[in-house]
């Protein structure tokens, strides 16, 4: 490969697509490839200090559409410092979430703001994956397995199974209208089995 290749992970909190993403990045560099394993919000330090403020607090903290100018903030900066010069070598790039969670989370959270999610993208960001795996979970069983972790970043687990229900269903919708790159996949299984399948994708698109 000379263009690198930009891989993508999305899905509902506790849909297992963080374990997913970072078992995918590790079985292609075993298979001698040049990974790079990133995250939104997040992957560069400046994104990384928007995600404490996105991601911790009160469920109310933000409105959608402030919310909605701080990722796109955090991921124009991933993209210039991380993502774009990574491909551009040639390597290929694996991030849990990129754009499709604002198109759901904030695009559908309050209101139809999806347009206005586009029009930012298509304004700052002008990236899409060349692949996108959406792991496909049961809304109270993620949101069970989120909220296990006990971790500070619950803002959006905070909203409550309604909302994961949504998110999904939103997924989903998402998954047939970009059905050029994204893959469906059940992640209701047994780790090892998802993970295969996982793989298996990948390494066909990259074939």
């Amino acid at each position: 490969m000379t263009d690198g290749m930009f891989i993508t992970f999305e899905g509902i909190d506790g849909s297992g697509k963080s374990t997913q993403a970072r078992l995918l990045a590790e079985t292609l560099k075993n298979d001698g490839l040049d990974v790079v394993l990133t995250r939104e919000p997040g992957g560069s330090p400046g994104a990384e200090q928007i995600r404490a403020l996105v991601l911790e607090g009160d469920p109310d903290r933000w409105s959608a559409e402030t919310e909605l100018l701080l990722f796109t903030a955090a991921r124009r900066d991933h993209l210039e410092r991380l993502i774009r010069p990574s491909i551009s070598d040639g390597k290929i790039v694996i991030s849990d979430r990129f754009a499709d969670s604002s198109r759901i989370y904030q695009g559908s959270r309050s209101g139809d703001l999806r347009a206005m999610v586009d029009d930012l993208h298509n304004l700052m960001i002008r990236q899409e994956p060349d692949l996108t795996f959406i792991i496909d979970m049961d809304p109270d069983t993620g949101l069970a397995r989120a909220k296990g972790r006990g971790g500070t970043e619950e803002r959006f687990e905070d909203f409550g199974a309604g909302l994961q229900a949504q998110m999904r269903t939103g997924f989903l919708a998402l998954a047939q209208e970009y059905s050029d790159r994204c893959v469906v996949v059940d992640g209701g299984r047994a780790i090892g089995d998802v993970a295969a399948d996982v793989v298996r994708i990948a390494r066909e698109r990259l074939a």
